[in-house]
């Protein structure tokens, strides 16, 4: 007899109202692969906490239900790890990689809930353009820290730039919850040539 997993459809609940969450484009994958990879060898080394992918659910305080494509969890907040089937709490740290058919709940109401539940650290990242979008939380409201950006020196903006606009750009993140931890976005976007749909 198949596993009855084999035939389970992600979903998420939000408002009450259930959504399907469908396969995800390969430059999504390849995203979430690269910089759980770069953070997990960052809190294994340092025992400093837990990464997760989309494949784990994390049960809120406001009643929503998702499976953020990435997120961490500190030491410090590790009672949300209480139970081994999900998470029941806010995580410190919350990863969305934008494809079409998620990209409006991922900068509303996923964005507005992870806010209220008090997630600290929110990253919107997307793909195609090679950006990533972080939101910090102060007194308990998302401001966006910056844009980071990774262009390539063919891109016709990049071309167009000043030396000075080039050297304003930020290309590396800094962590907040890991202040010692940072991220290049060329390590993150390593297949941003291969996969250009979004």
């Amino acid at each position: 007899m198949l596993n009855d997993a084999l035939f389970y459809n992600p979903y998420e609940i939000i408002g009450g109202v259930k959504f399907m969450s469908p396969s995800a484009p390969l430059n999504h994958s390849g995203v979430i692969m690269s910089l759980s990879a770069k953070i997990f060898n960052y809190v294994v080394a340092n025992k400093c906490g837990y990464v997760f992918t989309d494949d784990v659910d994390v049960h809120l305080p406001d009643g929503n239900f998702f499976q953020p494509d990435l997120c961490v969890v500190t030491n410090e907040n590790a009672s949300i790890l209480s139970r081994r089937n999900a998470i029941y709490g806010a995580p410190d740290m919350v990863v969305e990689v934008l494809s079409r058919s998620t990209k409006k709940r991922d900068l509303t109401v996923k964005k507005d809930s992870y806010e209220a539940c008090g997630v600290k650290e929110y990253w919107i990242v997307d793909p195609y353009y090679r950006t990533i979008d972080v939101y910090l939380l102060r007194d308990g409201k998302f401001y966006l820290d910056d844009e980071y950006i990774l262009y390539k020196e063919d891109d016709v903006e990049w071309q167009h730039m000043s030396d000075e606009d080039k050297a304003a750009v930020k290309s590396e993140i800094t962590l907040s919850i890991f202040p010692d931890l940072t991220v290049k976005l060329s390590e993150i976007f390593v297949w941003s040539d291969r996969f250009l749909l979004p």
